[in-house]
């Protein structure tokens, strides 16, 4: 692919090959979160542009601020894989994919440096302001794909995104006693936790069941919005942060209509 205008200003193109039209004219109203997960920015970059690799991202963020531009937002990035939020499975005609550089899980889950995190949060800002992205749908890899990913990670600061205006987030409830759900549990309790996460968006089966893709969407919603402790167990502290987080949600018809 030759050189284009970046989309964001404070951009530098670098042209990935692995793109195409995003599904019936598309617009994106989601912003989805990576880390590369590898050794080194370079191996990263050169993967993402790789025709041998199917797979780009709109966007990547340097450690030290920088950002590249490797695909128009306009055309649909090869990002999220199999993934669902909100009952539809082409996440990457919906979205605008954000690789962040960062070794992730295999790398120790170091910290983000704080010019990278003020970078993500300018370009995420920018592809809101244009695009019309509402907070709840800037999302993490693990929120779209759970169980298959864990992106951009437990160690991500979601808070500090959000008090830069970006993102849906309520502190999470301090982790404490009481009743928790977990593998094999079932009954109505159940039933109602799968049917709040349902609503949030996560692709959850309300089955009145605690089975392994539950387990999955729970540890995917600690990850993000509780942190602290991701264990797929459904505590007190993840029901009440998942519940409050719902309560917080403004009144809007569903984007994805």
């Amino acid at each position: 692919m030759t050189a284009f205008i970046p989309d964001f200003p404070g951009a530098t193109v670098v042209p990935s090959p692995n793109h195409g039209e995003r599904a019936d004219g598309r617009r994106p109203d989601m912003i989805v979160l990576h880390y590369t997960g590898m050794d080194s920015a370079d191996g990263a970059l050169a993967w993402l542009c790789s025709e041998q690799s199917q797979v780009s991202s709109h966007y990547f963020v340097h450690e030290d601020g920088r950002v590249l531009q490797l695909v128009p937002e306009e055309r649909r990035a090869w990002h999220a894989g199999k993934s669902q939020w909100k009952g539809e499975a082409d996440i990457n005609s919906a979205s605008i994919g954000i690789e962040i550089v960062n070794p992730g899980h295999p790398g120790g889950l170091p910290d983000y440096p704080e010019a990278q995190v003020a970078a993500v949060a300018e370009l995420c800002r920018n592809c809101v302001e244009r695009w019309g992205v509402v907070p709840e749908r800037v999302l993490a890899h693990s929120d779209v794909a759970p169980i298959r990913k864990v992106d951009p990670g437990e160690n991500f600061p979601w808070a500090r995104l959000h008090a830069a205006g970006i993102g849906h987030w309520v502190e999470p409830a301090p982790i404490s006693g009481g009743r928790f759900f977990q593998r094999g549990d079932q009954g109505p309790p159940v039933e109602a936790l799968q049917a709040m996460l349902a609503l949030y968006g996560y692709a959850t089966g309300i089955t009145g069941v605690f089975d392994a893709p539950t387990e999955g969407d729970v540890a995917a919603f600690q990850r993000h919005f509780r942190p602290e402790r991701v264990d797929g167990i459904a505590d007190f502290s993840t029901i009440d942060t998942l519940h409050r987080l719902l309560t917080a949600l403004p009144k809007r018809r569903d984007q994805s209509a």
